[in-house]
């Protein structure tokens, strides 16, 4: 009976209800009145709620009272009260508060407001600007902490990047590189110019770079060195056509200065009297023919727009031909990627699907700058007589065959009769499922499938005619060397999220997932098709390398004012054994919003103030060759005679190389400590982060015990490297007007890093000597050693006399012994730099736009390997021949190369500041119709370099400076059409 009571109360009530909810739809627009699909529509106080699709269209139930809020990033959040209304059409604004910014953190998304971590953002309109051929050329000088050095400036040149100074010795110090989800194999495939040379930098559209270990950790042993996420461009609704073009003249504009031809004979009359006879003629700067003024030209065009009136699509093609200034070289790079991502079920599951294909095509010109600098600058370019093909070389024996290999050849001969060509196919790109389900909202699934797979090929020719063309039987036969290689990427990975207020001020958003990536390389080499001793092909295939990981994030969300941020990831590495494979990493990260507190409502001073702290760990897997822990044998050959002879059968042995059975990933724990800042309507904004990591397990090359079978040392677990630093961000507005072009707008960005790294445990406290360099054999001028930082330089102490100039062989004799041995050597400075600095300024008045980058290093030190190994006057003569030297003789009067190659005199101060990029743009503004714009452009790279170093360029990548294709000038021509 009471039952019955209730179910008739319930059917009284319920027209009361139904008359009080209403069904209310509409459309959702941006400030362009383009529809926004994806807005987020919720019931104020409920978790009832509803997001629009494709077409920005909506519906859902409320009742009357009820209050709707539309949320997107990046825009303001609108709130419309219910009243009886039947449709609700919204115009959503830009939010101008650079809190709201979506920044890529690593399996998902976050404002920029509530990160925990240190975390960089560059968006398209932060890049660098000017001739860009390569992704790590957009984030040169941009943010602070992240250090990029090019190996010279050949085409397509590859990049040392180092965040936060990395933290190896002896791994990987190269951040992991994640492409739309695609964790990349940090080594370049074989024949590529650099592991990012391939990707073409129109397609990025942002980077976000993480630096710190709470940042990281979700990436787990990959991340010690850092991360940096790349996000290329997608589809619009909005039909759009860019297209941009870049025309760039190369011009070298530095020389080591070495004698001009009359200063050598002079030099030569002077100090060998009796080799008068050996000089030429001609009057040749051999560093000035080995260069040309190179051109390069770079097109790129993209589409956007929809698919069949459903699919946001994006198609872009580009095609890059780039010369370098050394002869022979070039890089040519044809792209063509294809980005969709619509969505379906309304709105329930996106689709992000990224397809790219991009052809490379090389041709590499030796490194002759040496021969260059010693080459006789009496001699001419081209004999007529010569038997080498025309060009000039010295004298040949009796037989007819140059003189040893060890004689300088002609540089010029050296390019132009080699014929050095790789091509690199590359095929990329991913999947990413991103399904919200429907009986669960707060719940997304998201599947992300990646792959990347190079094809590589190369033929190195070397002409017959050439001085080096004779094979091992003394035969003018040249030489032609083939390799193929194929490489390849697979990515599955997936995870859940779940993201809930759990109560009216705490929100909860919560990560579980898996990750199982798969790298595998094979191919074969042929060293030297014409010659019966090196013409054996030798196939090879890489162990495989699997990784697999189960990760989690738990952030949680207070009032807008405290978040914690908690990750954890289990890491397995098919490079270690089984004992050694897993890995636990852990993170945690608080940051506390002080502007939302109620005691900062009526200051006006600040508009944005957070602190973060954040503690974790990560790792380091990239350590020696995969299956470190597997026994691995050489096979001799017996055509080099690597073979036993038993009575007249030759066996051919199986040589054991080094294993590691303990060998396992460095760990790095990092504590940073940052502050993130605003003022004057956030006109004047930026960051402060201060940070210490510790780095244990050092992989390194220490001693192993007496009778082992492998050699003195070998790869092994065993140091602690400490890095401790200070970073600042600062952005400024010094003139805003609110985008009007009429009036004058300028903005500019500032970052400096004070970084320092000491070495504080090595295996037996022993010292690591690294730094190859030119001059003697087997000489190291650097190296690791506890206090002190890593590959410090490794030197005598130089001696002078009373008029301040150096003594040839006189050092101090630090350790006392009376006796200058080895042991009286030293650590001297390193080559990394105390101060890395960035500036960047962009102006904007009516239709004019110009803007320049300068970055500066200061503190770091070069060996000038050039002079160490060459400016002797011993040197005058080379072999029978006679050779040129470097002018910085004179400074020192050195006659032996040997007494002097170790002196600290080499080592120089190789502080810079270099002025990057400067541009000037004008823009015809709606040209066909209102919004098709038409810019062009003109600018300067590598503009100038202030330095004290006197080597040809200071900018040297790990400190020892002996010679690099260096760096041109390069003038710019632009435009950019769009429509």
């Amino acid at each position: 009976m009471q039952t019955l009571k209730q179910l008739y109360l319930l059917f009284l009530c319920f027209p009361m209800f139904v008359l009080g909810q209403n069904t209310i739809s509409g459309t959702v627009t941006d400030d362009n009145n383009i529809p926004v699909p994806g807005v987020e529509i919720l019931v104020q106080n409920t978790t009832r709620g509803t997001t629009t699709d494709f077409d920005g269209n909506y519906s859902i139930d409320v009742n009357n009272g009820d209050v709707l809020l539309f949320k997107y990033l990046g825009y303001k959040t609108v709130q419309v009260e219910m009243d009886g209304q039947t449709t609700v059409d919204v115009n959503l604004e830009p939010d101008e508060n650079v809190l709201e910014e979506v920044v890529l953190v690593g399996y998902g998304t976050s404002r920029k407001k509530d990160i925990t971590g240190s975390v960089s953002s560059i968006s398209r309109e932060e890049m660098t600007k000017g001739n860009i051929v390569s992704p790590n050329d957009l984030l040169q000088g941009r943010a602070a902490g992240v250090n990029i050095n090019n190996f010279g400036g050949a085409p397509g040149a590859p990049a040392q990047i180092r965040i936060r100074g990395g933290g190896s010795l002896g791994a990987n110090n190269d951040p992991l590189i994640v492409l739309d989800g695609l964790p990349l194999e940090f080594n370049a495939p074989g024949g590529a110019r650099s592991l990012l040379s391939s990707l073409n930098p129109n397609d990025i559209e942002s980077f976000s770079v993480l630096k710190d270990a709470s940042a990281t950790a979700i990436y787990g042993n990959r991340a010690s060195a850092g991360v940096i996420i790349i996000e290329t461009k997608k589809g619009t609704k909005q039909f759009q056509v860019d297209y941009n073009y870049v025309a760039g003249v190369y011009t070298p504009f530095n020389q080591i200065d070495v004698f001009n031809a009359n200063e050598f004979r002079s030099l030569i009359a002077e100090r060998r009297p009796d080799d008068v006879s050996l000089l030429g003629d001609a009057n040749t700067n051999w560093q000035e023919e080995i260069y040309s003024t190179a051109l390069s030209s770079d097109h790129n065009i993209s589409i956007r727009g929809t698919l069949l009136d459903r699919i946001p699509t994006r198609l872009s093609v580009g095609y890059l031909d780039q010369e370098g200034i050394r002869l022979t070289s070039s890089f040519e790079r044809t792209n063509a990627s294809l980005a969709m991502n619509p969505t379906f079920f309304q709105d329930h599951l996106r689709v992000n699907l990224n397809a790219n294909v991009a052809l490379e095509r090389n041709r590499f010109a030796d490194g002759v700058e040496g021969a260059a600098i010693r080459f006789d600058p009496t001699q001419p370019v081209r004999d007529p007589n010569s038997p080498f093909g025309g060009f000039f070389e010295h004298f040949v024996n009796d037989n007819g065959t140059p003189t040893p290999e060890l004689t300088v050849r002609n540089p010029v001969a050296s390019l132009l009769q080699r014929d050095n060509r790789t091509e690199v196919n590359r095929y990329y790109g991913n999947m990413n499922l991103d399904y919200r389900f429907h009986f669960l909202p707060e719940m997304r699934a998201v599947v992300n499938l990646g792959l990347d797979i190079s094809e590589s090929s190369g033929r190195n020719l070397l002409d017959p005619m050439s001085a080096s063309g004779f094979n091992s039987e003394n035969e003018r036969v040249g030489s032609e060397s083939i390799f193929d290689a194929t490489r390849r990427n697979y990515l599955a990975d997936g995870y859940l999220n779940y993201k809930k207020d759990l109560t009216s001020k705490l929100n909860g958003d919560f990560t579980l997932g898996y990750s199982y990536q798969r790298f595998e390389d094979d191919g074969f080499n042929i060293p030297n098709l014409r010659d019966p001793l090196f013409n054996e092909r030798f196939d090879f295939a890489n162990l495989d390398l699997v990784l697999v990981a189960f990760f989690g994030r738990a952030v949680f969300n207070y009032d807008d004012k405290y978040i914690l941020t908690t990750t954890y990831r289990r890491d397995g590495s098919s490079r270690f054994s089984s004992e050694n494979r897993w890995g636990d990493f852990f993170s945690g990260a608080f940051a506390w919003n002080i502007m939302e507190e109620n005691f900062m409502e009526n200051q006006t001073t600040f508009d944005n103030l957070k602190l973060r702290l954040g503690v974790g760990q990560t790792g380091q897997q990239e350590i020696g060759r995969r299956g470190i822990y597997l026994a691995n044998y050489n096979i001799g050959r017996e055509i080099d005679r690597s073979a036993y002879m038993f009575g007249t059968t030759p066996i051919l042995p199986g040589l054991p190389s080094s294993r590691n059975e303990r060998a396992q990933w460095e760990t790095s724990t990092m504590y940073n400590a940052g502050i993130d800042y605003g003022f004057f309507n956030n006109r004047l904004y930026g960051s402060i982060d201060a940070y210490f990591r510790k780095t244990d397990d050092l992989f390194i090359n220490a001693g192993v015990p007496d009778g082992a079978n492998f050699a003195n040392s070998f790869s092994q677990n065993n140091g602690t490297l400490e890095t401790k630093g200070l970073e600042l961000e600062i952005g400024a507005t010094l003139f805003d007007n609110e985008g009007d072009s009429d009036k004058f707008n300028w903005n500019v960005n500032y970052n400096v890093t004070f970084m320092d790294q000491e070495i504080t445990a090595l295996a037996n406290d022993e010292e690591i000597r690294v730094g190859g360099i030119a001059g003697g054999t087997g000489n190291t001028a650097q190296v690791h050693q506890v206090g002190n930082a890593p590959s410090a330089f490794y030197v005598f102490n130089q001696i002078y006399d009373a008029d301040g100039m150096p003594i040839e062989g006189a050092y101090a004799d630090l350790n006392g012994d009376g006796i200058i041995t080895d042991d009286d050597r030293y650590a001297y400075r390193n080559p990394m730099p105390d101060v890395v600095m960035g500036f960047q300024s962009s102006m904007e008045y009516k239709n004019f736009d110009f803007s320049f980058n300068l970055r500066a290093s200061i503190g770091n030190y070069n060996y000038n390997n050039v002079d160490s190994g060459r400016a002797q006057y011993n040197f005058l003569q080379d072999q029978s021949q006679l050779g040129n030297i470097p002018r910085s003789v004179l400074n020192t009067n050195f006659n032996v190369q040997e007494n002097v190659i170790l002196s600290d005199i080499y080592i120089e101060d190789a502080s810079f500041l270099r002025m990057d990029n400067i541009q000037l743009g004008y823009t015809f503004k709606d040209v066909l119709s209102k919004g098709n714009n038409f810019r062009i452009w003109t600018g300067v790279q590598n503009a100038f370099v202030i330095t004290n170093y006197s080597g040809l360029d200071p900018e040297i990548v790990g400190g020892i400076d002996n010679t690099i294709f260096p760096r041109p000038r390069t003038f710019l021509l632009g435009a950019n059409i769009n429509f």
